[in-house]
């Protein structure tokens, strides 16, 4: 795996995982009770990029370094998960 495929596999754990943090600990408008004109009341009453973005990392980066290192180690290959067998391994001539 070269360096922009571990940015690459980063970027998406990040996504996946911030996705899933989004609505932990959610408190809406309507639950506080203070609907801004003009906002449903499902939104969010006191929304913080920077702690869920830091929470995100907090959790993607040592997902991405097990994925990463088992994908580096060889212990799971493509061939392994070839499950309609379309990645047979080539003859080799014995000329």
């Amino acid at each position: 795996m070269g360096p922009v495929s571990g940015l690459v596999l980063l970027a998406v754990i990040w996504t996946v995982v911030f996705f899933i943090v989004l609505p932990l600990r959610l408190e809406t408008q309507g639950e506080a009770g203070e609907i801004v004109p003009g906002t449903h009341a499902s939104s969010p009453a006191n929304f913080s990029f920077k702690r869920k973005a830091r929470l995100t990392t907090m959790w993607a980066v040592p997902i991405w370094i097990v994925i990463a290192g088992t994908i580096l180690s060889g212990a799971v290959s493509v061939r392994d998960i070839d499950w309609f067998e379309r990645m047979s391994t080539p003859e080799v001539s014995r000329d």
